[in-house]
């Protein structure tokens, strides 16, 4: 009863081939159009106590070094942080000891350790 039931079978998939290129393109315009809109983490509000860490890590390291969490991190190596969405951290090195640039070294305001470098946004 569907249109391309009575196709000759080169015709119906030279149509599914048209059909799903067709979508394919569709989709990564999509994706590159969802990656354009898609905003970028808002700063989050500070409680008391991560002011005074703040202000804490300011004067030791100062502003220009300091960077919010974009999402809640998991440390699952050793020397690995894990840090809550919102959190200020200061940057100490921009690589970690095996010159891996996607791992940063930073101070949490006591603990030290690394994080993945694309979790952090500048404060």
């Amino acid at each position: 009863q569907m249109p391309h039931g009575r196709m000759p079978l080169p015709s119906f998939w030279k149509n599914v081939e048209d059909t799903l290129q067709q979508s394919g393109a569709q989709l990564r315009t999509f994706c590159q159009a969802f990656e354009m809109v898609t905003p970028s983490p808002v700063t989050q509000p500070l409680n008391p106590a991560e002011e005074r860490k703040v202000l804490s890590l300011v004067s030791k390291h100062g502003p220009d070094k300091l960077y919010q969490v974009t999402s809640n991190i998991r440390g699952s190596k050793d020397l690995d942080l894990t840090l809550q969405r919102g959190q200020i951290v200061a940057l100490l090195q921009s690589v970690d000891t095996k010159g891996n640039r996607s791992r940063w070294l930073v101070d949490a305001g006591g603990p030290r350790g690394f994080v993945p470098a694309g979790k952090l946004q500048p404060y």
